[in-house]
């Protein structure tokens, strides 16, 4: 069983792996937030900003996003985009 120390160091090496991606996002005014790492070891991720609405937002996931979480934190089983863009 992952105790929360696991669990915090698992986001942590996923942050680090998503800042190298971050300036990009920003860039063209989006960003990212880990939303959660499940016991199966999925991170959900939340596409903001910009990204939310963008239509390249599911190739910029996947050959970014994504692949940068399996490459630095090879426990990861599987990455998904929660798209959630609030309403104004």
């Amino acid at each position: 069983m992952e105790t929360v120390h696991d669990t915090d160091q698992l986001k942590e090496r996923i942050e680090t792996a998503l800042n190298g991606i971050r300036p990009y996002l920003q860039a063209d005014g989006g960003n990212v937030k880990v939303l959660e790492v499940t016991e199966d070891r999925t991170v959900r991720l939340e596409l903001l900003g910009a990204c939310g609405s963008c239509p390249m937002s599911a190739m910029t996931f996947k050959a970014g996003l994504e692949e940068a979480i399996l490459k630095a934190v090879p426990e990861i089983s599987r990455v998904e985009a929660v798209n959630i863009t609030p309403a104004f």
